[in-house]
C-alpha cells in the first residue's frame, strides 16, 4: 500500500506503444454482471489521431481465393485488383503483426466497407487558415504583450497559410486585409443580436454557397474529399490572405491597435463574426479561431456578468446552487456556437488572461466540441501564455501537430456495445447495433467528429459487454475480442489521412479466473478514466458527491482484488498492478479538477502519462549524497540540504532547503571551490526546462526556498503526513503542514479496514 509513484513513473518506459492504446483492463469479463463487479468501468483511452472494418493484423487470409475475413463480424472480403500479388510469401504491410495500426495517405474518397485503401498521390492540400480574435478591452501594457505575442506569432507561421485579424471592444471590428490601400474595417454593434446570415449579408457574402455566387478559382484534380471543399468564395481574397501578402498590413493594424475607451466585453458577438466569416468563406476545411480574451463577456446572450460593477462574477457555488443569473442563457448561445462551428468543421482556441474568471464553464461546449484548446493565465506577459501560445505556431520537434477536420469510427466484436466518448469531440448521430443502452458522455453513436487534434489528444472510450445467446453456449465462445479505431483527419501539412489502429484483447471468465483480470488491470488509465468519468458526472447530476462516490468504489475494488482474511485488516494486500491505485484516488479527491471547468477541460483531451502527472506530481529530488532520484510526495521528503523539484503538471516547483537556501544566499556557488555547488543549483534548473518545453499549456515555474511564502505549491501537494499536530515527531530540518486534512496513512488504515468488512 505504500508503494512509491514517483519512482514507478521515471522507472516506466513509454506505456502507450505504437497504438497510442490504453485500456482500463487488458482481459475483459465475459458477462454484464462480472464487468460490473470489475468496479472500474470497461474503458479504452485513444490517442487517435455493414461493418466498416478495414484491413488488418488480425484478419484471417485465404491467399488462393484472394479473401479475408475480418476478425470483427467475420464477413468475407475480396481484395482489390491491385492486390493481386499478394502470397503467403508477398504480403501487404497491414497484415504484419507489427502493423496493428497503420496510415494511409488519401489519393481520393475512403474506401469502401472492407476494402483496403488504394494509396496514391494526394491533390493540392489546402492551406492551414487561423482567424484572430483580440479582446481591445485591456489595459494598455496588456495590449502591448499581445501585440509582441501577435508578431512573432505571425513571423512563424508559413507563408501560404491564410491569416485574418478580428478585434473587439465595445464594438466588433472585422480587419479587411485585401484592402492594403487604407485600413478598411466592418463594424457590428456588440449590443445588437445578429444572425449569421445578417453577418454575410453586411460583409457581401450572404450568396456563399447559393449557385451563381462567385468562386475562387480551383485547382484541376481537386475534388472535395472527406467534407474538405477548396476555399469556396471571393470572400476569402478580401478577409483571408496569405501571411506572404499581407504580414506589412497585419504589422501596421497592430501598431495602429488602441485598448478600447470604452471597454464593454463583446467576445461572443466577436467569435460569432468570425464563425460566420470562416462558414462563409472556408466551410468544411480545417480553420481555427483563436480567442484572446482579457475578461468576462458582459454583453448579449454570452454574457458572463453584467456591466454593473456591484454584480460580483459567479462563483463556484453559485453554480452548484444554479444562482448564476446568466449561466444558463451564456451555455444555450455557445451551444449553439458549437453545433455551428462543428458543421463548418471549424475549431475555437480561447487563451484567456485575467486575475479573475473569464467564464470558460460557460464557454466550455464550444472549446471542447470542436477540439480547441485552452490556455488560462493571469496576464498576456506570463510565460504560460507567451509560450504556450508560440507552441502553436512552431515546426519541428515543439510542434503540436495540430491537425483538423478528424472522425473517428469504432468498430468492435459482437458482444460489445458503444457506451460512449468523454473528450474534445461531437457525436455524428451513427446509430446502429453496436451502440449500447447506458450512454457515457457522447454516445448513441459509432462515429465522432474532431474539427481539430494534436499530438497529445486523447479520447475515453466506453464499451458495454454484451454477450448474444450464440456466443455464450459452449463451442461459440472466441477466446479473442477485437477493437478497431478508424480516424480521417486533414494533416499539418494538409493531406487528408486514414489512421487504422485494430487491437486484440482476451475474453476471460470474471468469476473464476481473477488471475488473469488483476494481471490485465492497468491502474494508470484506470485512475485518469474515473477522474473523466466523475467530472463529467459532476457536470450532468445535480448534488454529486464525487468524494463520496469515489471512496465507495476503492473501498469495492479493493474488497473484489485484495487479499485477505475477513475482518482483519492487518493481512490486507494489493498486486502490484494495483499498489498505486489507492494513492492516485488519495490524491484525486484533494485535487482541484473537481472544482473548475479549466482543469477539467485539460484532464479530458490530455494523454494519460499528461493526466496521471495532473492528478498525481511527481517529486525528484537533488542532493549531494545521491543522483537525482525520485521520491515520496510527502512532507517527509523535505530536508534543509535538499533540492526538491516538483511536476504538478501546471506548475513546476524548484524548492530549496533551508541551509541550501543560506549557502545560495551567502554566494558559495560563485566560489571556484565550490562549483560541485554550482552544478547542484543548476540540475533541477535544468530539468524544469526541459518539462517546460515538452508540455502544452507551458507550465508555470516556481522557485521558492523552505519557509518562503511561494513554499506553499509545494506544500500543497505533500502527503500531511507530519502536521502541527505531530510537530514534535519532525526530524531537523524537515517541515509540517498545517492542515486538519488526513495523511495517506490514514486513509489507508481506514481503506483496509472497510475493505475487509465487505
Amino acid at each position: 500500500m505504500a508503494a512509491d509513484p514517483s519512482a514507478a513513473a521515471a522507472a516506466a518506459p513509454d506505456p502507450d506503444g505504437p497504438d497510442a492504446v490504453r485500456l482500463t483492463w487488458n482481459a475483459w469479463p465475459r458477462s454484464k454482471v462480472e464487468a460490473s463487479r470489475c468496479v472500474v468501468p470497461l474503458a479504452a483511452a485513444i490517442s487517435p489521431p455493414p461493418c466498416s472494418a478495414l484491413l488488418n493484423p488480425f484478419a484471417r487470409v485465404d491467399f488462393a481465393a484472394k479473401i479475408w475475413i475480418c476478425p470483427l463480424c467475420f464477413s468475407r472480403n475480396h481484395f482489390p485488383p491491385h492486390y493481386a500479388a499478394i502470397s503467403e510469401s508477398n504480403v501487404p504491410a497491414e497484415l504484419f503483426p507489427q502493423c496493428s495500426t497503420v496510415e494511409y495517405l488519401l489519393a481520393g474518397a475512403a474506401p469502401a466497407a472492407g476494402v483496403p485503401l488504394h494509396q496514391g498521390g494526394p491533390p493540392a492540400p489546402p492551406p492551414p487558415v487561423f482567424l484572430f480574435v483580440i479582446d481591445t478591452c485591456v489595459i494598455e501594457e496588456e495590449l502591448e504583450y499581445v501585440k509582441m505575442s501577435m508578431r512573432k506569432a505571425v513571423a512563424l507561421l508559413p507563408e501560404h497559410a491564410l491569416v485574418g485579424l478580428v478585434t473587439f471592444g465595445t464594438q466588433v471590428h472585422l480587419h479587411e486585409l485585401g484592402f492594403s490601400d487604407l485600413s478598411k474595417i466592418y463594424v457590428f454593434r456588440g449590443t445588437k443580436e445578429i444572425s449569421k446570415e445578417q453577418i454575410l449579408d453586411q460583409l457581401g457574402l450572404a450568396g456563399a454557397g447559393r449557385p451563381g455566387f462567385p468562386k475562387m478559382p480551383q485547382q484541376p484534380g481537386g475534388p472535395q474529399i472527406n467534407g474538405m471543399h477548396p476555399p469556396a468564395t471571393a470572400g476569402v481574397t478580401r478577409f483571408l490572405l496569405p501571411v506572404s501578402d499581407c504580414e506589412c498590413t497585419l504589422s501596421t493594424l497592430l501598431d495602429e491597435l488602441q485598448p478600447d475607451q470604452w471597454p464593454v466585453e463583446t467576445g461572443n458577438r466577436a467569435i460569432r463574426v468570425a464563425a460566420g466569416l470562416l462558414g462563409a468563406c472556408m466551410p468544411g476545411t480545417g480553420a481555427r479561431i483563436i480567442a484572446l480574451l482579457g475578461g468576462p463577456c458582459t454583453e448579449g446572450p454570452g454574457m458572463i456578468v453584467s456591466k454593473d460593477l456591484s454584480e460580483p462574477v459567479r462563483s463556484h457555488k453559485d453554480l452548484d446552487k444554479d444562482a448564476a443569473p446568466h449561466f444558463q442563457k451564456a451555455v444555450k448561445f455557445y451551444d449553439g456556437l458549437a453545433k455551428q462551428l462543428v458543421s463548418q468543421g471549424h475549431v475555437l482556441d480561447v487563451f484567456a488572461s485575467a486575475l479573475d474568471q473569464v467564464g470558460l464553464a460557460e464557454m466550455k461546449v464550444a472549446i471542447e466540441r470542436t477540439g480547441g484548446l485552452v490556455v488560462l493565465s493571469e496576464s498576456f506577459g506570463h510565460s504560460v501564455f507567451k509560450d504556450s501560445f508560440k507552441r502553436i505556431f512552431e515546426g519541428g520537434e515543439q510542434s503540436l501537430d495540430l491537425s483538423f477536420n478528424g472522425t473517428l469510427e469504432i468498430n468492435c466484436s459482437k458482444d460489445i456495445k458503444v457506451q460512449g466518448i468523454i473528450g474534445p469531440c461531437t457525436s455524428l448521430e451513427k446509430k446502429g447495433a453496436l451502440c449500447a443502452d447506458t450512454v457515457v458522455g457522447q454516445g448513441n453513436t459509432t462515429a465522432w467528429k474532431m474539427c481539430g487534434l494534436d499530438r497529445n489528444t486523447s479520447l475515453t472510450v466506453f464499451f458495454d459487454v454484451s454477450p448474444s445467446e450464440r456466443s455464450s453456449q459452449p463451442g461459440h465462445q472466441n477466446p479473442d475480442l477485437y477493437i478497431q479505431f478508424v480516424t480521417s483527419y486533414q494533416h499539418p501539412e494538409g493531406q487528408m489521412r486514414i489512421r487504422v489502429t485494430t487491437i486484440c484483447r482476451k475474453w476471460v471468465d470474471g468469476s473464476t479466473n481473477t488471475e488473469e483480470l488483476v494481471e490485465g488491470f492497468d491502474q494508470e488509465t484506470a485512475a485518469v478514466v474515473l477522474a473523466r468519468y466523475i467530472s463529467l458526472k459532476m457536470e450532468m447530476e445535480e448534488e454529486f458527491d464525487a468524494t463520496r462516490w469515489l471512496d465507495r468504489s476503492l473501498i469495492r475494488l479493493c474488497s473484489r482484488f485484495g487479499d485477505y482474511r475477513k475482518d482483519d485488516p492487518s493481512s490486507f494486500s494489493l498486486h502490484s498492478n494495483f499498489s498505486l491505485f489507492p494513492q492516485f484516488m488519495f490524491n484525486l479527491r484533494r485535487s482541484q479538477f473537481v472544482q473548475t471547468a479549466y482543469f477539467r477541460m485539460l484532464l479530458n483531451r490530455e494523454s494519460i502519462t499528461n493526466s496521471v502527472a495532473m492528478i498525481q506530481p511527481s517529486l525528484i529530488s537533488f542532493s549531494f549524497d545521491s543522483p537525482p532520484s525520485p521520491v515520496f510526495l510527502d512532507v517527509a521528503s523535505i530536508a534543509a540540504d535538499r533540492i526538491l523539484l516538483l511536476d504538478a503538471y501546471f506548475s513546476v516547483v524548484i524548492f530549496h532547503g533551508m541551509t541550501i537556501a543560506q549557502w545560495r544566499n551567502m554566494g558559495y556557488q560563485n566560489q571556484p571551490e565550490h562549483q560541485q555547488f554550482a552544478q547542484l543549483l543548476q540540475a533541477p534548473h535544468e530539468e524544469a526546462q526541459i518539462i517546460i518545453k515538452g508540455r502544452f499549456p507551458a507550465p508555470r515555474l516556481v522557485v521558492c526556498d523552505q519557509h518562503g511564502s511561494q513554499a506553499r505549491f509545494l506544500l500543497a501537494k505533500l502527503n500531511p503526513s507530519a502536521t502541527y499536530n505531530s510537530a514534535h515527531d519532525v526530524p531537523p530540518g524537515s517541515d509540517i503542514i498545517f492542515t486538519d486534512d488526513v495523511s495517506f496513512q490514514v486513509f489507508c488504515e481506514h481503506l483496509q479496514r472497510l475493505a475487509v468488512q465487505s
